[in-house]
């Protein structure tokens, strides 16, 4: 599976430069959030994202529906789900480095629309990550991990 990762994201390095370059894309800055714009609505983007991290083998863990928690409290949010997945050999390696790097693992990418309408993605840059823990001996991981997720947000970006 690992080999699999490996070849997936060296495929997806080109997809990183081009959602880098993507106007439908905000890179992260001092806040360290990457967001992506979706093509399509809130229910088809977490449809979408979930069969591409099926697809490319990665663990899923949870999808937390942060409206409905809202509602139940009867406070009104957007639409917000939050989706958690990860590949353990890969991400362990980042708590290995830095056992408060647990912090940012397992990857959480956050499904979110906005008061206009818009539905967006936004998870945390993993350079921004790297830097946060002191972490500088995994750089080919974080590099991968990089990939990994543009390739996944590039699934449900508009074009």
């Amino acid at each position: 599976m690992f080999a699999r990762m490996i070849q997936t994201c060296s495929a997806f390095l080109l997809a990183c430069a081009l959602t880098a370059s993507s106007s439908s894309v905000t890179l992260a800055d001092n806040d360290g959030v990457v967001r992506v714009r979706s093509a399509y609505p809130i229910g088809e983007t977490i449809e979408r994202l979930k069969k591409d991290i099926a697809d490319k083998g990665i663990k899923f863990f949870s999808e937390i529906d942060q409206s409905k928690l809202a509602a139940e409290a009867g406070i009104k949010l957007q639409p917000s789900v939050l989706l958690i997945f990860g590949n353990p050999p890969l991400g362990t390696q980042f708590i290995t480095a830095n056992p408060n790097a647990g912090l940012d693992w397992p990857v959480r990418l956050l499904v979110f629309e906005n008061e206009k309408g818009e539905v967006w993605t936004a998870y945390t840059d993993f350079d921004w990550i790297a830097r946060r823990h002191g972490i500088k001996n995994r750089k080919d991981q974080f590099k991968m991990a990089s990939a990994v997720i543009a390739s996944i947000t590039s699934s449900v970006k508009g074009k």
